[in-house]
């Protein structure tokens, strides 16, 4: 992010192998167990042979980077399986369009017993089985329960509402308070960890808008009520945010203990407080702020001048040069963090 000129360059590669004719790329980096996304437009008459081709392969599997220097480095912003292909043989534009490989499990659906695993054990059999990479944050306490006649219980009974693969690890991770994400072949399952602190300063960047959502900005109160079929019980957990006009947000989430619900309480009121304030900065393109990196603004004189928490980045390259806009909510309340370092100042220069 220096001042230097820049020279953008795209390469788009297909199975390991690069297109040639690639003219625009459409990245959107995604937080919030959401896939990452990507169009790329080709032209075909840059390899016609190669390109029509590809519109016909069964699967394609797709890695979009840019390069800031004219090519002597390329940096990846995503790679993953094709979606779509859509073919203009009147303007001969290929565009390919698809999400990171987050969606092997989005598309996977549940259809076997976790009989006494642990969400991790889960997680890296599930990576195994796509063929992804596992970085995985080791749990002890088993999902699965032992009860009942035959002594076992399917998660499915947990988790009714997980009807994917995908599903179902996003809520181990809710619960274990973990983040969930693919970046390249690796499947992440671990705590938030690392976030450096990026700051931004009004006078330095392009087109800024600031909201405020009032709905939170006065008094929450989080209850989360469960009936645990194992005790035959049921529990309520409340917590809550002081301030006027108070909002409640009732969850029903079943088969939890008062511990496992009061912990999922303050995290969803964390959750909830964090989106008060979300910011949109469009700004040149680069390759360093990423998802679950934290901006500090500075400049608008008001209580918008305070860290936020990168959301998503969508990135553009093409005709008109690289761009890119920053959607971020702000950090207050923001749980699970491990140490948090500075990283500079960014300028448009």
């Amino acid at each position: 992010m220096s001042g230097a000129l820049r020279w953008p360059r795209l390469r788009v590669l297909a199975d390991g192998a690069p297109l040639a004719g690639a003219f625009e790329a459409d990245v959107a980096s995604n937080n919030h167990f959401a896939a990452d996304r990507f169009l790329v437009g080709l032209a075909v008459g840059a390899d016609p042979f190669a390109l029509l081709e590809i519109v016909d392969r069964p699967e394609i599997e797709i890695e979009v980077l840019v390069s800031l220097d004219d090519g002597a480095g390329f940096e990846s912003l995503v790679k993953g399986d094709v979606d779509r292909v859509e073919y203009d043989p009147m303007t001969g534009v290929v565009r390919l369009e698809g999400r990171d490989f987050s969606s092997r499990l989005m598309e996977a659906r549940v259809g076997e017993s976790f009989v006494n695993l642990t969400a991790s054990e889960i997680a890296t059999k599930m990576a195994a089985r796509h063929g992804l990479d596992a970085d995985v944050q080791v749990t002890r306490v088993p999902v699965g329960r032992l009860w009942e006649g035959n002594h076992q219980r399917s998660l499915l009974d947990q988790f009714s509402r997980a009807a994917t693969e995908w599903d179902l690890l996003a809520a181990l991770a809710e619960i274990e308070g973990f983040d969930l994400f693919v970046e390249g072949p690796t499947l992440h399952f671990r705590p938030t960890g690392h976030a450096p602190l990026l700051r931004l300063s009004l006078a330095e960047t392009g087109s800024v808008r600031l909201e405020r959502a009032l709905t939170l900005a006065g008094g929450i109160e989080v209850v989360v009520r469960s009936w645990n079929a194992e005790r035959q019980e049921s529990c309520e957990e409340r917590v809550s945010r002081p301030g006027q006009k108070l909002r409640q947000y009732v969850y029903v989430v079943p088969n939890l203990t008062a511990a496992e619900a009061a912990l999922l309480a303050q995290r969803r009121l964390a959750a909830i407080g964090r989106h008060e304030r979300v910011v949109s900065i469009e700004m040149p393109g680069e390759l360093d702020i990423r998802p679950r990196m934290r901006i500090a603004l500075a400049g608008s004189g008001t209580g918008f001048d305070q860290p936020y928490w990168v959301d998503r980045v969508d990135r553009r390259i093409g005709r008109h040069g690289f761009r890119q806009t920053v959607h971020a909510r702000n950090g207050n309340g923001a749980t699970g963090a491990g140490s948090e370092g500075e990283v500079g100042a960014w300028s448009d220069s």
